[in-house]
């Protein structure tokens, strides 16, 4: 490998090293509480070596946002090739509840964990993606006949709010005194209770 090569290898892994150690002390500590200080304390170097990467916490916050939604919506978006829409709708909502299971962290950081200041940036623009492809397919559904008499912006909301419901339980570890069941029995057929209520429309 020649030296250029093995230079941007190890910017690229110091750049990873960066975001791992932000996304452990932004969720231990919070945002407010996070400092490029304590980033750069966690993984042995001078706060600033990070600004040689990420001009202050906000760009790593950000960073993290971006990189939690592009891996939930490329997710999202293989159910692409599912035909009819109410089959998609219905695996969309698991999707959403196992990304919450295996990728905590970025579960927590994208939606649990506030930022000072309005939203805005390119992670806001995919979570706004992300909102508009649920919406479309829904759309899709009632295109089909489903759903008939309930508007689509507010089944959107609806839909959002109970699964993200039930993966904010989880995430804060908040279901454990519910009937005796294990956390993920209890958000799948949680889920499907939904979805046998939502079927009658």
């Amino acid at each position: 490998m020649s030296i250029s090569k093995r230079k941007e290898q190890e910017k690229i892994e110091m750049h990873k090293r960066i975001l791992d150690s932000a996304r452990r002390i932004f969720l231990e500590k919070g945002y407010e509480q996070t400092s490029i200080r304590n980033i750069a304390s966690a993984i042995s170097y001078s706060p600033g070596s990070i600004y040689f990467y990420f001009k202050d916490k906000s760009e790593i916050f950000h960073e993290l946002h971006k990189e939690g939604f592009r891996l939930f919506l490329s997710q999202m978006k293989a159910l692409d090739v599912i035909g009819d829409p109410y089959e998609r709708y219905k695996a969309m909502g698991l999707v959403f509840i196992r990304f919450a299971q295996n990728h905590t962290d970025y579960y927590n950081l994208m939606f649990l964990v506030s930022e000072t200041g309005k939203a805005e940036g390119e992670g806001f623009q995919i979570a706004q993606g992300a909102i508009e492809h649920l919406s479309g397919v829904i759309q899709q559904c009632q295109d089909q006949g489903r759903f008939q008499g309930l508007d689509n912006k507010y089944l959107t909301l609806m839909t959002l709010s109970m699964v993200h419901g039930i993966c904010s339980l989880y995430c804060k570890d908040r279901m454990s005194g519910f009937f005796e069941k294990s956390s993920e029995e209890l958000m799948l057929h949680g889920y499907e209770t939904f979805l046998a209520v939502i079927d009658q429309k």
